[in-house]
């Protein structure tokens, strides 16, 4: 089975076991303010999803596929990451991450998110990975930033939402940008 490991979290494949923790931290309004889903999530949305994700293989070209985020300790699905290599594109990836509130502000996004684009970059041997966020989720850009993200612009009603418009902030890092920092003590 394909996983991901850093200190405290094993980034895995979801299954079936993760279906209840999955549609409740999906299914709170706040967490889903910001993503492409609405609240609530259903546990029979969140089994349709999981098996979704059980058809892609990490690596796929043009499929996005979800991580879940399982703490060491406790065995407990914190949240998920997710990435797709874009299609068309030579070399490029986008990501994004979602983490349930009782476990934000305690730099496990970063940490998840930093082993992600590890993977990306060292092992796929991507070379530019991007992720977008509402210019208002500003704990996202902060989480960005702290993996080595710059901002590459805001889109101003860029995008229709959840019926009006939103805006797009766009964040970006190369490989040679995450080489540099992962060589730095």
């Amino acid at each position: 089975m394909f996983t991901l490991e850093t200190k405290r979290m094993i980034l895995r494949p979801l299954d079936d076991r993760d279906i209840t923790a999955f549609s409740a931290y999906r299914s709170d309004p706040e967490i889903a303010r910001y993503q492409g889903w609405g609240a609530p999530f259903t546990e029979e949305q969140a089994k349709e999803f999981i098996d979704q994700m059980k058809l892609v293989t990490p690596g796929e070209t043009g499929h996005w596929l979800q991580l879940g985020m399982e703490l060491k300790e406790s065995g407990t699905l914190i949240g998920d990451v997710a990435f797709v290599i874009i299609k068309d594109s030579h070399h490029q990836a986008e990501i994004g991450m979602t983490l349930s509130k009782p476990f934000q502000g305690k730099g496990l996004g970063t940490e998840a998110v930093r082993e992600l684009v590890r993977y990306l970059f060292e092992d796929l041997n991507i070379h530019r990975v991007i992720a977008n966020c509402d210019p208002a989720n500003v704990a996202a850009h902060h989480l960005l930033e702290r993996v080595g993200f710059r901002c590459e612009g805001c889109f101003i009603d860029s995008l229709w939402y959840k019926g009006g418009w939103a805006s797009e902030q766009w964040f970006a890092i190369l490989d040679r940008e995450w080489r540099g920092l992962s060589s730095q003590p």
